[in-house]
This record gives structure tokens, sequence and C-alpha cells, in this order.
């Protein structure tokens, strides 16, 4: 591909990754209530499931998706009964009296990475749309006289560098927050806050066609 059609690619996918959403929001909590590492997990786990997507996408699971409706009604239906349910879990987390928040300390029953991570692959994965999407957005890059492969490989490089570079600018927020959140009443609020918009993402996503 020529460099003008890379550097169209940087920018739109700049926007894209830059709005935020269930992966960013997830990884942004994460950050403020247990520390750099666990949100790092649970990057690393929405990142996977992206670059899987992605990659399914150019397999053309993603146009079987768009000709079978019904398919991809149920695979959405259940990635938002999933993101509804975590909203639910982050409404009624238990926060202590005295929360100390810092990244070798956390409220609540200590999780391991592979549990972040997890959960992190979950959120990532619970939208079926993602598929879709990358079968439309990525082939309008790739020039059909080029060897497609490599065409797409610079692309999904490309597409992994921007969103970690926001997984890291929201995950630096989010844990500035975490002074913030030292407060009991103050914690309880950001997991109710964030519980809600999960379950709103959840609305949306049941409702969107």
């Amino acid at each position: 591909m020529g460099l003008q059609t890379w550097w169209i690619f940087v920018g739109m996918t700049f926007v894209v990754s830059a709005t935020p959403g269930p992966n960013m929001l997830l990884v942004m909590s994460h950050a403020a209530r247990f520390g750099i590492r666990p949100a790092l997990a649970t990057m690393a786990g929405c990142m996977s499931a992206l670059v899987c997507m992605v990659s399914i996408s150019a397999a053309g699971v993603g146009a079987l998706l768009h000709t079978f409706p019904a398919v991809f009604d149920a695979l959405r239906y259940l990635g938002a009964a999933y993101l509804a349910w975590l909203g639910y879990k982050l409404w009624r987390a238990g926060v202590p009296a005295a929360s100390a928040l810092t990244d070798a300390a956390q409220p609540g029953p200590v999780r391991s990475a592979g549990s972040f991570y997890r959960q992190g692959l979950a959120v990532a994965a619970s939208n079926p749309k993602a598929i879709v999407f990358s079968a439309a957005f990525f082939p309008q890059f790739i020039q059909p006289e080029l060897p497609a492969l490599t065409q797409f490989g610079i692309l999904l490089a490309t597409f992994t560098v921007i969103e970690v570079s926001w997984y890291l600018i929201y995950a630096l927020s989010g844990h500035k927050l975490s002074r913030v959140l030292q407060q009991a009443h103050v914690m309880k609020t950001f997991n109710r806050v964030t519980g809600g918009v999960f379950v709103g993402f959840a609305a949306l996503m049941a409702a969107s066609r």
C-alpha cells in the first residue's frame, strides 16, 4: 500500500480507538481500583480478543455474520447480557470502610493476573460488531494488486500499536483517580457510575441493529 493510504488508516484508527467504549472503560476502571499491573493484564486480554477478531474478519467470518443475521443477533445479545452482568457486579461491589488503593494493595479478595486477563478477553470478545466492523474497515486500505497478507499484517500491527497506546492513556488516567478513590464513599460512587455505564453499553448493544 502507498504511504498516503497508510497515513489515512493511521488517522482513522486513531480517532476510532480514542472513542470511549467498554474495553477502555474496563482498563481505566481496573487501573483506578486495583493498580497499573492488573490494568496491563486486562489490556492484554482485550488486545488478544481484538487481534483474534480482526484476524477472523479477514478470513471472511464478518461477511458470514452479515449474511446470517440470526447468528449475529444471538452473539450480540449474549455479549450485551455479559456486559449487563458485569455492570451489575460493579454496582454491587462492596467497599471497605478504609480503602487504600496502591499498586501493591487492592480492596477485597486478591485477584490473579489471569483473572484480569480473562475479564478483558471476555469484554472485548462480547461485541461481535468488532468482527463486522473490521470486515468493512480493513479491506478499504488493501490494494488488490499487491500481496494482501503483507498489507493486512502492516494494518494489524499499526492498529495494535495505536490501540495499545490509547489503553495506556486510559490506564494512566484511571491510576491517577486512585488517590481520589481512597475514600470509601467516592469508591462506591465510582463503582456505581462505571457499573451503570456498562449496563448502558449493554442496552445500546442490544438495541442497535
